[in-house]
This record gives structure tokens, C-alpha cells and sequence, in this order.
């Protein structure tokens, strides 16, 4: 019998397919649901146990697990990052914000620390991988089209300057075109990013997004994500393929994504970073 398991969920489609996994499967399930971040419709579609906690509320939160029962935790779904007074930590939070001196350390410390103390209660973390088969990104190529030299050659450019903003955690995605950066990943997110790049696009082949986690990030939360609404926006905005990093991507909706990625004439590549460096 699989232990009962409880889903910190943010937004996005992760979160269902979690519920819906653990249902078919019979797997007991409690979740807490991140005030200003989960969708309340999840609840409408599913019948499960579940709180509201805000995104501060950590010791709150941990408090709801371990009276449910909780063995296994997983951290799924988008979050947007709040303000410092958004945020409102609770006195557990707050102790240990100040203790570690993390007010102005990156996303990847922030969310180490927060594994580290949820370990501590006698929880194990598991990734999102641990719970959905299939969802990462193979070392190969999903649809029809593939990269050709110049495209290659830009994904290398891509992953060269990921790799240096990777040790300053800012950035997990770069558009490049015929060697040009177009634009780096900033708090607007992927999708924004490749939007925000059509403005300026050259003349001939399009440019490619490159996607990868950052150097040494924890692969059991927040892995990068690619779905359906990045491929539609990558055609939209005049991209030709996309570059992610194989066993370290999320690919949400696989079936949907490459009926996408064959309809729009798109490529979509998981590659080794430490081969494309050689």
C-alpha cells in the first residue's frame, strides 16, 4: 500500500494530475492549498481532504500534515513569488528566516530550507516524477521536426549562458537566434519571455527558446515546466524549436504537446547540457 500522501499545490495543471493520479490509484491523499495560488476549481472537479494555508504559514502547514497522517510530501503547481508583505510568515516561518539569514537569498535556497525543515518533522519529499510516470523529458526529440546545424548551434549558445546565470540563480530560459540572445527569463516567466522576444525577431530562421534547471537546483521542486500553452505561444511569437534538458523537464499534457508541436512545424529537443558543452 503506497503511503498516504500530501500535495502542497500551487497553480497550474501539476496539481490535477497529482489528484487524479492518486484517485485512480486508490493512494490516500491531503492537501494544502496555497492562499492566492491554488485553483479552487481543483476542489470543485475532486473530492479530497484539503486546507487552505497561506504561502508563509509553514509551520501552519506542517502543523495540517502531520495530523492528517502524512508520510510523503510533494511540492507542485505554479507560485507566484510574493512580496515580503504578501508573504506574512508565520512565528515557525519567521524564526527561521531570521536564523538562516535568508531574506534576500534566491528561490533554490529559500525552497532547500523548506525540504530540509519538512524532513526534519519526519516527512520525505518526493518529486512530482516520483508520483507521475512519463513526465519527464527523454534525451531525444518529441514530434516530427528536428534541429538542424545553425539551430544546434544556437541551442549551445543558449545553454552556455544558462549555465553562467545558473550559479546566480536568476533565469532557467534564453531565446536565441542565429546566435543573437533575445532575451533571458526574468520574474515574468516563460511564456511572457517568449512573447516579449517577437518584438525582436530577425529576418530567417526563428530563433529557439533553450530551457534548463539550474546548476546544482533540488530536482524534487520546481523542475522547469513546458506544456501546450508555451508551444502555441512559441508559434505565435515566430519561434522555430525549443531546447530542454532531458530527465530534468516537466512536460505537461505530452499527447497535447506533440500533437502541437507537429501542427505548428515546431521542434522540441531534450538534450545532455554537459554533451552540448563538449
Amino acid at each position: 500500500m503506497l503511503p498516504k500522501l500530501g500535495l502542497i499545490a500551487g497553480n497550474g495543471e501539476l496539481p490535477r494530475q497529482v489528484v487524479e493520479c492518486c484517485q485512480k490509484k486508490g493512494r490516500e491523499l491531503f492537501v494544502i492549498a496555497l492562499e492566492g495560488q491554488a485553483d479552487s476549481c481543483l476542489f470543485d472537479q475532486y473530492s479530497v481532504a484539503h486546507t487552505w494555508k497561506r504561502i508563509g504559514a509553514l509551520g501552519a502547514s506542517l502543523k495540517a500534515l502531520k495530523e492528517a497522517a502524512v508520510e510523503e510530501v510533494i511540492m507542485v503547481g505554479n507560485v507566484r513569488r510574493p512580496s515580503w508583505k504578501e508573504l506574512r510568515p508565520d512565528f515557525f516561518a519567521s524564526k527561521l528566516l531570521t536564523t538562516k539569514g535568508l531574506k534576500n537569498f534566491g528561490d533554490d535556497a529559500l525552497l532547500k530550507l523548506v525540504i530540509r525543515e519538512v524532513e526534519k518533522k519526519g516527512f520525505k519529499v518526493v518529486g512530482v516524477q516520483d508520483v507521475l510516470k512519463d513526465i519527464l523529458m527523454p534525451a531525444s526529440t518529441l514530434g516530427p521536426s528536428e534541429p538542424d546545424a545553425e539551430a544546434l548551434q544556437d541551442i549551445e549558445r543558449g545553454v552556455q549562458i544558462l549555465e553562467a546565470l545558473g550559479q546566480s540563480d536568476v533565469g532557467q530560459a534564453v531565446v536565441i537566434q542565429q546566435g543573437l540572445v533575445l532575451g533571458i527569463e526574468a520574474i515574468e516567466g516563460t511564456q511572457n519571455l517568449i512573447k516579449r522576444c517577437a518584438e525582436y525577431k530577425r529576418a530567417g530562421p526563428g530563433g529557439i527558446l533553450v530551457k534548463l534547471s539550474k546548476s546544482g537546483q533540488e530536482n524534487r521542486v520546481d523542475l522547469p515546466t513546458l506544456g501546450p500553452d508555451t508551444i502555441k505561444q512559441a508559434a505565435q511569437s515566430g519561434l522555430r524549436g525549443i531546447a530542454v534538458e532531458a530527465g530534468k523537464t516537466l512536460i505537461v499534457n505530452r499527447e497535447q504537446v506533440e500533437i502541437l508541436l507537429e501542427s505548428q512545424g515546431l521542434f522540441l529537443v531534450g538534450i545532455d547540457r554537459k554533451v552540448v558543452l563538449r
